[in-house]
């Protein structure tokens, strides 16, 4: 008699007709839907959650801000170029086994940002991760829209932006906590168990499904994109490096920009020739969607550049803990949740460009008040910019996708959706490395602004080192010699410290007119009085 394995009874159970996992059951597509919500969560989480590591990063391997900013970088432009491509690779070997590919990427991905051993490491183990979520994010929504009628899909689509939101929220409150008690590598060792289980939810509850087109890999596409974005990133994000004397003349900066033109130009003409592209950028060429399409670029460099600044400075500057600045994004993606199925109702009731204007007004006006920061920032200074952000990001979204998609033919809404999530995700890429240049920028001319301020001959200075060396025989039994070192220690380094908020000030400056450059090209939407709804089955990743 044969023995029966575990396996065996798994199998039994889904064949079994009358079974909950059997396909044909009601309960088959929720099951599925829970499926994909912990890809979903996952993909997202990693993409917020390392904000608040950095600066147990920076100083665990001794780096600077030029170059840990790849540990964000990386992941966003691994996912950006993974995104297009993975909706091809499904329908010709099958969603369920991409979609399996991207959590054992994923997952083998996080296991080697917890075994890194130095920043290069870390920053390659991030590409595996991104290449990961790349696939997890578009597959997870595809089968969720293949396994629920048109009239489930609503309240489907819905708990699968639940996910997403909540990873925004939750990311760096957990990220805070595990960095805090715990170490910074547990933020990705976390992921492993999480898509192990995901791996086996897959493999016993999904069923395949493979959909072959005529059309071939746009291979020439593919490469040149994935040759010019880290390329050019790499030069933006070198030109003011540390360790670059030359600057922005150095050879192999100059290299750099030349590759990635030629790159770039040769993705451009690709995608216009070949028959089947990776992107279809004739799409760029209906008014509306083009001109949202720069809107979303301009807005990601604002958002993802913005997250990326402010655990810098309440854990460099305010002292905050990883958990404590964490913690102050927690009302955002709660703000944004709520903010945006009523944006998308009001949107389709009046003209959409007058919420897309607020929404940016507010954005705009949120970066402004967070360029005014100082030593004495308190927390209601810090929190009111960010509840504004929720509402603005909120507001932005589901009025832009509206506007955006309403003249765009159902057969190629996914095609628009899909450049929509590749253009925020670069926009964020870039927005981390051209802020995180400036910041270093900015602080080396501050720094030399106060330096040369300085006077060592000047009553005011001198005056201050007597006080301070005063308080240091006092207080710390210092000799006189030693206190005036001290008390000359102290100047420098709060100088130090003023011009690093001075450089963060100036970043949000920035990202505020960035922001609201991105209005102009609003103004010239077409919007019609009576828009076609969006269909159900087009979603934008919150």
């Amino acid at each position: 008699m044969r023995k029966v394995t575990p396996s065996h009874r798994i199998r039994r159970l889904i064949r079994n007709r009358d079974s909950k996992w059997h396909p044909n059951h009601d309960f088959y597509k929720w099951f599925v839907l829970a499926n994909v919500m912990i890809g979903t969560f996952m993909a997202v989480l990693d993409a917020t959650i390392v904000n608040v590591a950095l600066p147990k990063m920076m100083a665990s391997f001794g780096v600077g801000l030029d170059t840990i900013e790849w540990v964000l970088t990386a992941y966003m432009l691994a996912m950006a170029v993974m995104l297009p491509a993975a909706a091809w690779l499904a329908d010709h070997f099958g969603y369920k086994r991409m979609y399996f590919l991207g959590i054992l990427v994923f997952t083998l991905g996080s296991f080697m940002c917890g075994m890194s051993t130095n920043e290069n490491v870390l920053i390659f183990s991030r590409v595996i991760q991104g290449l990961g979520a790349g696939i997890i994010q578009p597959l997870g929504m595809a089968i969720v829209v293949r396994e629920f009628p048109p009239k489930q899909r609503g309240i489907a689509v819905g708990f699968w932006a639940v996910a997403a939101a909540a990873s925004v929220s939750f990311g760096p409150l957990i990220g805070g906590y595990l960095v805090d008690h715990f170490n910074w590598q547990l933020i990705f060792d976390i992921n492993v168990p999480v898509g192990i289980f995901g791996m086996v939810a897959t493999i016993i509850i999904q069923r395949e499904m493979i959909q072959k087109w005529g059309g071939k890999f746009d291979i020439v596409g593919f490469l040149s994109v994935s040759l010019f974005l880290p390329i050019i990133l790499f030069a933006l994000t070198e030109g003011n490096a540390a360790t670059n004397s030359e600057g922005w003349h150095a050879p192999y900066i100059l290299a750099c920009f030349a590759i990635s033109f030629i790159a770039f130009a040769v993705f451009i003409t690709a995608e216009f020739v070949v028959e089947n592209p990776l992107i279809d950028l004739r799409l760029l060429g209906n008014f509306n969607f083009g001109i949202s399409t720069l809107v979303m670029f301009l807005f990601g460099i604002g958002m993802f550049g913005s997250t990326f600044l402010l655990p810098l400075f309440l854990q460099n500057s305010l002292g905050y803990t990883a958990l404590q600045s964490g913690s102050v994004f927690l009302p955002v993606g709660i703000i944004q949740g709520i903010v945006a199925p009523i944006s998308g109702y009001v949107s389709g009731k009046i003209n959409a460009k007058i919420p897309i204007i607020i929404g940016i007004l507010l954005m705009s006006f949120s970066f402004y008040l967070n360029s005014h920061l100082s030593f004495l920032t308190e927390h209601s200074a810090i929190m009111l910019p960010l509840y504004l952000r929720g509402v603005g990001m909120g507001i932005i979204y589901s009025a832009l996708l509206a506007v955006s998609l309403v003249d765009i033919p159902r057969e190629k809404m996914a095609q628009a959706s899909g450049i929509n999530n590749v253009i925020r995700q670069l926009g964020g890429s870039f927005g981390v490395a051209i802020l995180a240049t400036l910041l270093t920028a900015r602080v080396t001319f501050h720094s030399q602004m106060y330096g040369g301020a300085l006077e060592a001959n000047s009553p005011a200075y001198k005056s201050a080192v007597k006080s301070l060396s005063e308080s240091a025989v006092q207080t710390a039994g210092s000799s006189g010699a030693i206190a005036s070192k001290q008390s000359q220690y102290i100047i420098v380094s709060n100088v130090t410290k003023q011009a690093y908020i001075e450089g963060i000030n100036d970043d949000f400056l920035i990202a505020a007119v960035i922001t609201m450059i991105g209005g102009i090209p609003v103004l010239f939407l077409r919007v019609r009085k009576k828009k076609k709804p969006l269909p159900a089955d087009v979603v934008h990743l919150e």
